[in-house]
């Protein structure tokens, strides 16, 4: 396979679409008879639904359906299945839908909401989910009862809807072997999307009882899954489409507010009804990142050398667990991140709450996991005088190690000490901080690491169509979604050089439709390029394969011989002796008027290979595919007086393996960055002491602008090919924003001399944090 285009930083496909507005997302879509859905929801975090009469909406002019639990028991969920459509007899979250009117218009629907009666026993509100594991208070007493995958270790009786365990080693003994034990405790709290685009859908049931579903989703085949269970129909009479997603990050991956509009349409068939969230309600009825509290113990030589490491995560998975129940996993089996530990006890406990749902973010768990554990590192560099990037190089893993699964790191899985290295070396590390006149405003750097491998089942598959038209131009067919990523523009690229044709010849369909394009298992876990590329390199060759065997017939030389080059298949050792591509890619017709072959379709599939359950007692296994290896460094200004935090610099090191549109890569990575500022120094969620959401804006929840970003923002990379990929290529969507948070607090630590152990390093933590070392000093 040639390599002409992959590397070099093509145009995105889809620019000019998205620029001039004619990219269509789901809210543009409008149909003849459509109607507009409004949502009834719950305003307290805790209770028994007493009364609920909907008579007087379903009196209302203009109202054309409404629908409670008793018209749609649905229950769903992706691995756990926990989550009502509408809630039964209590409410578990303030913003739980209630009950859904379908309307002429959408303020007719708004109007009718407010109609609906109902009352109310509240119970108390459950909010941290070390209180909740105590079981004293049940959140769901049905647990034991919902249907799950047997990857999940449930504990009903603790509110824990799953327990992910990883054994290695002998703790008891690497603890007596360690010079210096250190105990430390972190947290953060629940964290929102905040995609361009807020949730839509707009479904039809027609009167053949086939089901069409227009969402902002990024898995369509995932969604139409999940419908199809909830509902009990076949996958056949299930087709969603989902056109261009206004940006994603996790949340919408599997199915979140879909069955709303699907059971309002099944009772106006024919009729499609349009659900587009606001943005409060954004916030408050999809998901979020989940909250989590961490205990890490750690056990270390006097050279830096780690013998043990003890960790117990709780996360605070929300009212119905649902997709988080992964993120508990993924995190339980990554810790303790990208160091070498030989002895090794993880507990992840995923934990009900009475607080908005958790669910995938981008990251999937190891923005929460790298949090506690690269400040562990820092606050074990600073109790042995160490440098802490020295402590880092000193037990990363390498080439021949075990990670915490017993997966042996080789070579092409990536080189960390170089990603290290080279971030240390951008953010001028071993540099002092050039210090402000200002006395009261100091500056510092840090530094962190990083991995992540592809959170996904063991069979998480990919297809690929390609299809030759007759100017032998090619239609690609994949069920990737773009969410604003470039995925369109990277496959684009690979498929030119497998294919040995150019690009603009290239046209990747949109949108996704279940009904035509190929199978994908979901869009995310940053897997795409690596699993998509090697069904396209298969798919590739299937039709170079057909058009050789039919230019052979032709030609008078065997398959072998020929090459497919310049729009053009010829012999390799006579290239003057050829035949163009639009006389073979619709099979060759001989003058006399008989044909053979036909119309070229190459077909590709791919499944990971070699990977295997955990076991469910020690979390060990092989279910890591490929890993990523990163390094972020940040420089800060802290305003001693005010608490406030400049970030002045943000570096990000990856090695994705071969890097396809060193564009689009940097763009990721500086995104990425600058997304992690948010819960670093800025957001998260906050709630009352009796539960109800506080910031459900963007005027309360603060998330990084323009006026936020650094100064400063260098990406690069370490290409370390990756032997499993075709095209050597791992991802690198998620990453850079994992360890910005860790690295802007090791960059405080350094500038002012004070540790934060909890998300967001607000200003008034930072001031308190000041305040307490003083008084130490008193």
């Amino acid at each position: 396979m040639r390599n002409k285009y992959v590397g070099q930083s093509m145009k995105r496909v889809d620019a000019v679409e998205k620029v001039t507005g004619k990219a269509k997302y789901v809210t543009d879509l409008f149909f003849p008879g459509m109607l507009y859905a409004a949502v009834l929801r719950s305003p307290i975090p805790h209770g028994v639904i007493k009364k609920l009469d909907v008579s007087k909406a379903r009196e209302f002019p203009g109202v054309r359906a409404v629908v409670t639990h008793k018209e749609c028991p649905a229950r769903q969920g992706i691995y756990l299945v926990d989550r009502p459509i509408f809630a039964e007899d209590r409410v578990r979250y303030v913003g739980e839908p209630i009950a859904a009117v379908a309307a002429d218009t959408w303020e007719i629907a708004q109007k009718a909401i407010e109609l609906i009666e109902v009352e109310f026993e509240e119970l108390p509100a459950i909010q941290d989910p070390l209180e909740a594991i105590k079981g004293e208070t049940l959140i769901h007493p049905k647990l034991a009862e919902y249907e799950r995958l047997p990857i999940y270790n449930i504990e009903p009786e603790r509110n824990v809807f799953h327990h992910h365990k990883t054994i290695k080693g002998d703790l008891e003994k690497g603890f007596e072997e360690a010079d210096l034990i250190i105990e430390n405790e972190f947290s953060l709290p629940q964290m929102y999307h905040a995609p361009l685009e807020p949730h839509g859908a707009i479904a039809q049931w027609d009167v053949d009882d086939k089901l069409t579903v227009w969402s902002s989703a990024q898995s369509p085949y995932t969604l139409r899954n999940l419908i199809a269970k909830a509902f009990d129909l076949p996958r056949n009479k299930v087709r969603v489409i989902a056109p261009y997603v206004g940006g994603g990050f996790g949340g919408k991956a599997g199915i979140n507010m879909e069955g709303i509009a699907i059971a309002l349409a099944r009772e106006v068939k024919g009729r499609p009804v349009k659900l587009i969230y606001t943005r409060e309600e954004d916030i408050i009825a999809t998901v979020v990142r989940q909250g989590m509290y961490a205990k890490v113990k750690s056990g270390v030589k006097k050279d830096g050398t780690i013998t043990a490491w003890k960790v117990e995560m709780y996360f605070d998975g929300g009212a119905y667990a649902e997709y988080g129940t992964n993120v508990v996993r993924a995190a339980g089996y990554t810790a303790p991140g990208p160091y070498y530990v030989p002895n090794l006890r993880v507990d992840s406990y995923g934990v009900y709450t009475n607080h908005f749902v958790g669910g995938a973010f981008r990251g999937f768990g190891h923005g929460e996991l790298h949090w506690p554990t690269e400040r562990q590192m820092d606050l074990i560099a600073q109790a042995l005088g160490m440098d802490p990037l020295e402590l880092r190089l000193k037990n990363i893993l390498r080439p021949g190690l075990t990670n915490s699964m017993g997966q042996v790191i080789h070579e092409h899985n990536g080189n960390l000490e170089a990603c290290l290295k080279k971030a240390a070396e951008l953010i001028e590390y071993h540099k002092p901080s050039e210090q402000p006149s200002d006395p009261r405003k100091k500056r510092g750097k840090g530094i962190a690491a990083l991995e992540k491998a592809p959170a996904m089942p063991t069979n998480a598959g990919s297809s690929v169509i390609i299809k030759f038209n007759e100017d032998a131009t090619v239609t690609l067919q994949v069920s990737i979604q773009e969410i604003g990523q470039g995925f369109n523009t990277a496959i684009t690229q690979m498929a030119a050089d497998a294919l040995h044709i150019s690009p603009d010849k290239i046209h990747v369909v949109m949108p996704v439709d279940t009904d035509a394009n190929p199978y994908e298992w979901q869009t995310v876990a940053s897997r795409a390029l690596w699993t998509v590329g090697n069904a396209l390199y298969r798919a590739a060759e299937d039709a170079l394969n057909q058009i050789k065997n039919i230019a052979s017939q032709v030609l008078g030389v065997a398959p072998y011989n020929l090459e497919v080059e310049d729009d053009r298949v010829y012999v390799k050792y006579k290239p003057e002796l050829y035949i163009p591509l639009t006389d073979i890619v619709m099979g060759y017709t001989y003058p006399d008027g008989h044909a053979i072959g036909g119309p070229v379709i190459g077909r590709g599939s791919f499944v990971p290979e070699l990977l295997t359950n955990l076991d469910l007692e020690t979390g060990q296994g092989n279910v890591a595919a490929e890993w990523t290896f990163g390094a972020e460094a940040a420089e800060v200004e802290v305003d001693t007086e005010t608490g406030e935090i400049r970030v002045l610099s943000l570096v990000g090191v990856f090695d994705p393996g071969r890097v396809v549109n060193p564009q689009i890569a940097e763009g990721q990575v500086i995104g990425g960055m600058v997304q992690g500022m948010g819960p670093a120094i800025m957001e998260g969620v906050m709630y009352d002491e009796k539960g109800r959401p506080l910031n459900i804006n963007f005027t309360d929840y603060k998330i990084p602008t323009i006026a936020d970003a650094p100064e400063k923002l260098i990406a690069d990379f370490v290409e370390t090919p990756e032997a499993t990929s075709s095209f050597g290529v791992r991802g690198v969507a998620e990453h850079p924003m994992i360890s910005i948070p860790p690295a802007i607090a090791q960059a405080i630590y350094n500038a002012i001399g004070v540790n934060i152990y909890e998300l967001p390093i607000t200003p008034d933590r930072v001031l308190k944090a000041l305040k307490e070392k003083e008084g130490s000093k008193a």
